[in-house]
């Protein structure tokens, strides 16, 4: 199934993160985004806009998106480009949930 069509399921943290294998073959379902193994494991991707206006309804759109997902990514602003970073939190590393979340966002990038 197409990681945008699935939903995150909640995390209590039990499951242990994704290994090089999983998150390899996952992340070959998403365009531009990167892996990140310098510490915990993240995706990463940077977006760029016209302006600052366009770049804070961007930040919005992934909010809209977290929220309906129960899934969180860190989003950093810098005036017209937004970097966002995804993991799961409760595991402190990679999961399913980053790559729905990652293919969600580059829906409304």
């Amino acid at each position: 199934m197409d990681l945008q069509q699935k939903h995150c399921v909640p995390c209590d943290g039990s499951a242990p993160p994704l290994g090089a294998a999983g998150e390899q073959d996952l992340l070959a379902r998403l365009k531009g985004w990167r892996l990140d193994r310098s510490g915990i494991h993240k995706l990463a991707k940077s977006f760029e806009f016209s302006g600052f206006r366009g770049a804070m309804a961007f930040a919005e759109k992934v909010a809209q998106i977290a929220e309906r997902e129960g899934h969180h990514p860190d989003i950093h602003i810098y005036y017209r480009k937004v970097h966002v970073e995804v993991y799961t939190h409760a595991i402190l590393g990679l999961s399913e949930n980053d790559f729905i979340v990652a293919a969600k966002i580059d829906a409304v990038a």
